[in-house]
């Protein structure tokens, strides 16, 4: 899909260089034609980002190309302890890539594109949001692979980066997943402030970007249960991004995810946790390995 139209202003700062420099200025689409596709003016995507229900958001088809997200799939690393952390609890059940380090090529090239200062520029000019910054170790980030019975309860999230303490501010998912039925789960859910009413579902099939403000209220989550066929999953990358705090800036108080009340999770987990009460250990046991196979 072309890029149908550009804006005219961008950030600040480069406005700033290309004055000094006596150079006609550039619009943000401008300087990514050809490595996204938008399907609509920069100042109009920014708009519906900033209007949307129940908190910004935006999710865009076929943003990249469809060739290197396919090559982006081929370079997934092996399921081995080596590569991932394997999260498996009561709120959670995905693979998260270990490290960085462990990208292939376009998974390196697709990363440093979307540091770039000109993707930087388009993520405030789309977001409001200025002086972001990237994170390099993609902590957090990368590869998350949800297999068969995967979710993630729903929650707000970690809104300060592990090592850096800087602010998170803006999540943005790649989704991988070619062919992907309504059947097979692990649709991504928007809900409301206090995580007491879903308001939003979004199905995650190949091609599909979805960025996302996070504050403490923006809960959201994958609380339905992976259904897909063996021999599948639901995958996608993700990067976040972040702000410094200024001089003076009051720090908000640091936290992992918050999740929304139990009382609201779907019917069946009472049960689930009755059975995993009156089960003896060594069958649980038995049973997640099965599971995990």
């Amino acid at each position: 899909m072309p890029i149908v139209e550009t804006v005219q202003v961008v950030g600040q700062a480069h406005k700033e260089r290309s004055k000094d420099r006596g150079e006609p200025m550039k619009s943000i689409a401008s300087l990514l034609r050809g490595q996204i596709a938008l399907p609509d003016s920069v100042e109009n995507l920014s708009s519906a980002f900033k209007n949307a229900k129940p908190f910004p958001h935006l999710i865009v088809d076929n943003l990249f190309s469809n060739d290197i997200l396919d090559k982006l799939i081929q370079e997934i690393p092996s399921m081995s302890d080596n590569h991932w952390v394997h999260e498996n609890n009561e709120k959670l059940r995905t693979y998260n890539l270990r490290s960085a380090v462990e990208l292939g090529e376009t998974g390196f090239q697709l990363t440093a594109f979307l540091h770039s200062a000109a993707f930087l520029y388009f993520l405030s000019e789309l977001t409001g949001i200025w002086e972001l910054l990237p994170d390099p170790y993609l902590q957090g980030g990368g590869y998350h692979i949800m297999p068969r019975g995967g979710k993630f309860d729903v929650h707000a999230d970690r809104n300060t980066a592990y090592e850096t303490g800087l602010n998170r501010r803006l999540s943005l998912i790649i989704y991988l997943n070619k062919d992907w039925k309504p059947e097979y789960g692990g649709q991504f859910e928007l809900w409301n402030s206090d995580a007491t009413r879903c308001e939003g579902i979004v199905q995650p099939i190949f091609n599909r970007t979805v960025i996302l403000e996070i504050t403490d209220k923006n809960f959201h989550g994958v609380p339905q249960r992976v259904t897909c066929p063996e021999g599948r999953s639901r995958d996608c990358f993700l990067v976040y991004y972040h702000t410094a705090r200024t001089a003076g800036q009051e720090a908000p108080p640091p936290h992992t995810s918050i999740y929304g009340p139990s009382l609201y999770r779907k019917k069946g987990s009472a049960l689930r946790k009755l059975v995993r009460d009156v089960t003896p250990p060594i069958f649980l046991r038995t049973l997640k390995r099965v599971r995990d196979l």
